[in-house]
């Protein structure tokens, strides 16, 4: 997949599974015309090797809305990376988000106090969440 998407968006959870799961190797078989998207944890990418990558042009962009460090400190390398956009970790953020998690919140509030399961919930401990 990786060698032939345009663009590749990350949403995995950050695991020991998942720790470093896009690092050279996996940036090396993308196109040189793709992107990479991280919309999940900072976790999930080799900095050092995006950085490489982005550099050499092994992909054309990236953008990180997730960090090993947040908020990113100002020191890091990253931002002076090329061809790399950075935003706050606030992927999630649109118009109708604080409506919807009321809602959700008030739903299982219901739930919860009468003893019925909580809705939309998800818990893997052997996945590590």
């Amino acid at each position: 997949v990786l060698g032939e998407a345009d663009v590749v968006v990350l949403t995995a959870p950050g695991t020991a599974e998942t720790e470093g799961m896009i690092g050279a190797a996996q940036l090396a078989r993308m196109k040189p015309t793709s992107y990479l998207v991280n919309v999940a944890r900072g976790s999930l990418i080799d900095d050092e090797a995006l950085i490489a990558a982005l550099t050499k042009a092994t992909i054309a962009g990236a953008c990180l809305d997730a960090f090993r460090d947040e908020p990113l400190p100002p020191d890091s390398p990253l931002w002076d990376t090329p061809n790399l956009t950075v935003s706050p970790h606030c992927s999630y953020r649109t118009p109708e988000i604080r409506t919807r998690v009321f809602e959700e919140f008030a739903h299982n509030l219901e739930r919860y106090l009468s003893g019925e399961p909580l809705a939309n919930t998800m818990r893997h401990p052997s996945l590590g969440y």
